[in-house]
């Protein structure tokens, strides 16, 4: 959304995505008792709105990359998760300025956080390598464009397409 130069549409945008995903898991967490639910439901949950984002019904199927609303989720699932890999992100955008590497980085490494709070026999953590499989498979054309040193920076002018 940045791209359109909207800055008010992009920041709604970040910030609908974001809470779209922590309100699913919020929610969930807070009925799981209830309804017995545990853990490996809540893993669910935070796995089916991720695809509800970036494949959605409503729009052919055709969604977003998925970071704002990973980032929601993991933040609803563990704050430490959140920025951590939040963290992860901030690093690579400050030293190469570029999103897209930044949010393929992230994407690596919040299975890893995952298993450094809560084990390799987390429920939690087939959910999170699946999310992060997918936003990874979602940033194709980018990894493309960054292996061919084609990929745009913050901050860099607009090339002529001639």
């Amino acid at each position: 959304m940045l791209r359109t130069g909207k800055r008010l549409a992009a920041a709604l945008t970040l910030v609908g995505d974001t809470g779209k995903g922590a309100l699913a898991v919020v929610l969930a967490r807070h009925f799981a008792a209830d309804y017995g639910v545990d853990i490996t439901g809540i893993a669910l949950v935070a796995l089916a709105v991720f695809l509800g984002h970036v494949y959605p019904l409503f729009f052919g199927f055709k969604g977003g990359k998925g970071v704002a609303t990973a980032l929601g989720i993991l933040c609803a699932i563990d704050l430490r998760l959140g920025l951590a890999t939040l963290a992860s992100w901030l690093v690579i955008v400050l030293f190469f300025r570029m999103v897209s590497l930044a949010s393929i980085i992230a994407a690596v490494f919040a299975p890893f956080y995952t298993v450094w709070l809560f084990g390799t026999a987390s429920p939690l953590l087939p959910a999170v390598l699946a999310i992060a499989a997918l936003l990874i498979y979602r940033h194709k054309e980018n990894i493309r464009r960054l292996l061919a040193g084609q990929e745009s920076r913050i901050g860099a002018k607009k090339q002529d397409p001639a």
